[in-house]
């Protein structure tokens, strides 16, 4: 198995005038090759050493995704370093906990966050130095990524394959933040086992929409397509006429996406249908029930040309994970010979633990263990448990989570109920845990957030769960509530529902503000009786979402 600097260097060599890299900027597209990835992670790489790091040393990344992040990546690697990759959507509160934790020595950070990064190395004593990653001279106060000094000269750092490269915070606001060590074996042995799943080449072109610092897109839309030769282009936007721009000027050919954007994108597609002629509509639904019956998908894209046209032309498919895909959604693009696989993972697993690909399509199914991964279902509680080379390390200073994280023979819990069917389809049918995922795949803890909800005086109790959604975009997707309950004294302060209603709401909407945006409460239920607990006093969640959701009702 070839390590990471090793994949740098072969592809270095291997494709180094081919387009590695491109975003579109302001006057025009910026475009690395795979050489000049190779250049830039050197020149920053021997910074890093120069600058004190030493193997094993966090080295924290805040940045929207562009080609500059990845070049930043592979220089923490020739340092030797630890990546720590940062969502740009946290707050400073989250972000002093994340930090806090993995005590990293270098902040490297876009212009976009450097304020933000000023007060981290503010807040946090082991960060020594802040460098930017996209300044090309403008600022003279701080080193960047593109005036530094080549050094070529020094050595690159190799470190054994079960060394922590990469740590992945999924949570970070309860003062005990939980950071996913992934060591180099693991993120290796997925890009080996997921670059067999896909049959792409120097010749294609992904158009990446998922935040660098989220593993699912590090891991696959990155690593693995790198190793695949593909071309990556990044957008500043999500913006759907951005996007469609991206696309329709590289020709894109292949996409890993959220769910919630295969419905805008259907949405999007289905108006563009709307508008035709009522002979063109009619050809429209005879093409598409034509199209139902042939299992060429060659074929399936010949009968839809025009709207193969509004999306570049050469356009295959979609690889979906993070939330559950709506089999509608999946079928209407099949359908037109856009192809959807869906995957399902976890951060622990490093993270893919199963997809569907070419040949072996299940919709409904999350698809197969990749190769190297085995999966089973526990016969008491029905959840999956996997095993494989891709399983993490452990979490970062929680040596107790660490523990409890796997069974007593050495397997993966992943909190999730599944079953695995008579072809080696996994089918995941439910959570044991709380976690909560929103319409886009982004997760969140109610145990996070109802920590910032505790430090109100105002409440006597806090559960913080999620509602699932029917109808709409978002139907099947979750929304963020919390039940709270005040106390007495507070209660005898106003003198009808409606004002206590409407002063717990200000509350909770004044302490979310500690929270990124996704984690906010939607919606807030007030409540003057006691929440149901166990007989061990643990707060019956469930019991809690059922009330509201007969409220509701």
């Amino acid at each position: 198995m070839k390590n990471l600097l090793m994949f740098l260097e072969e592809k270095t060599n291997e494709l180094g005038n081919n387009t590695a890299l491109g975003m579109r900027s302001n006057v025009g597209w910026t475009e690395l090759t795979y050489k000049g990835v190779g250049l830039l992670a050197r020149r920053m790489g021997a910074y890093l050493i120069k600058s004190g790091i030493e193997k094993g040393d966090r080295v924290s990344i805040l940045s929207q995704s562009m080609p500059e992040w990845t070049a930043a990546f592979f220089s923490i690697v020739i340092a030797g370093g630890t990546v720590v990759p940062l969502d740009i959507k946290l707050t400073e509160y989250e972000l002093s906990s994340i930090l806090s934790d993995c005590e990293p020595k270098i902040l490297m950070v876009s212009c976009k966050y450097l304020e933000t990064a000023i007060k981290m190395k503010e807040q946090i004593p082991s960060i020594q130095k802040i460098v930017l990653i996209d300044d090309r001279g403008a600022n003279k106060d701080f080193d960047s990524l593109y005036t530094i000094s080549d050094g070529n000269n020094v050595k690159w750092r190799h470190r054994s394959p079960n060394k922590t490269a990469i740590i992945i915070y999924t949570s970070g606001t309860t003062g005990t933040p939980k950071g996913v060590e992934v060591t180099y074996k693991n993120m290796m042995t997925q890009v080996a086992s997921i670059s067999q799943c896909f049959p792409l080449n120097s010749n294609d072109r992904l158009l990446s929409i998922l935040p660098m610092n989220h593993l699912f897109e590090l891991t696959v839309g990155y690593l693995t397509f790198l190793n695949l030769g593909t071309t990556i282009y990044y957008s500043k936007s999500l913006k759907p006429n951005d996007l469609f721009e991206i696309i329709l000027a590289k020709k894109i050919t292949f996409m890993i996406v959220v769910p919630a954007f295969l419905k805008m994108l259907k949405m999007s597609l289905e108006t563009k249908i709307s508008k035709y002629s009522p002979f063109h509509k009619a050809f429209y639904d005879l093409r598409f029930g034509l199209a139902k019956l042939i299992p060429f998908m060659c074929i399936r894209r010949m009968l839809f040309r025009g709207l193969q046209r509004s999306m570049g032309g050469k356009f295959k498919g979609f690889l979906s994970g993070g939330a559950p895909l709506d089999v509608e959604t999946a079928k209407f693009f099949n359908t037109i010979g856009m192809e959807v696989f869906e995957g399902y993972g976890l951060s622990e697993a490093s993270p893919v633990v199963s997809l569907n690909k070419k040949g072996a399509n299940k919709l409904g199914s999350v698809g197969r263990p990749i190769p190297g991964v085995q999966a089973r279902i526990d016969a008491e509680t029905g959840e999956l448990q996997v095993m494989g080379p891709n399983i993490m390390k452990g979490y970062h200073n929680r040596p107790d989570l660490t523990k409890e994280a796997f069974t007593e023979d050495g397997w993966l819990k992943t909190g999730d109920i599944a079953f695995i069917d008579d072809d080696g389809f996994i089918h995941i049918t439910g959570r044991i845990k709380n976690m909560i995922v929103l319409s886009g795949g982004k997760k969140v803890f109610p145990e996070e957030v109802e920590a910032v909800m505790e430090l109100s005086d105002k409440f006597l109790e806090v559960c913080v769960f999620g509602a699932k959604r029917s109808g709409g975009q978002k139907d099947g997707s979750e929304d963020v509530v919390i039940t709270v309950v005040p106390k007495e004294e507070v209660i005898s302060q106003y003198q009808n529902d409606n004002e206590l209603n409407q002063a717990m709401m200000q509350e909770v909407k004044e302490l979310s503000k500690r929270l990124s945006n996704f984690k906010r409460p939607a919606f807030v239920n007030v409540s003057k009786e006691p929440l149901p607990r166990t007989a061990t006093r643990k707060v019956k969640r469930k019991e809690v979402a059922k009330q509201y959701a007969e409220l509701k009702n």
